[in-house]
């Protein structure tokens, strides 16, 4: 009988034109803190080319799913990538699959108030 595992369909994800990031004295953003890391700069790189799983990533970038993992986490919350799907592997363990966010990310500064 075949199994239903792995299930991994096509992923349809189209990130928006562009992310927006303000930088003013009176409010900070981790964005950038959040791209200062080379890991982190090198999964968007490889998610430029498709949508993919922590642990396609962690071979693509040759780091470990942790390490991953972590930097993942913390572009989720900077709004630099999304979760875009949900597949299964052989052993029906949910994998989650990520895509950028945008594609372009432009950074300006707020004039200052004196």
């Amino acid at each position: 009988m075949p199994s239903a595992f792995p299930h991994q369909p096509p992923v349809t994800h189209a990130p928006r034109e562009q992310t927006n990031v303000v930088v003013d004295q009176n409010e900070t953003t981790d964005v950038l803190q959040v791209l200062s890391s080379e890991s982190a700069q090198q999964i968007l790189s490889t998610l430029k080319a498709k949508p993919k799983t922590a642990s396609e990533i962690a071979k693509s970038v040759d780091q470990s799913v942790q390490n991953v993992s972590y930097h993942l986490d913390r572009l989720c919350d900077a709004e630099l990538i999304t979760p875009t799907e949900t597949w299964y592997s052989e052993k029906g363990t949910e994998m989650t699959v990520y895509a950028l966010a945008a594609d372009r990310l432009v950074v300006t500064f707020e004039d200052a108030a004196d």
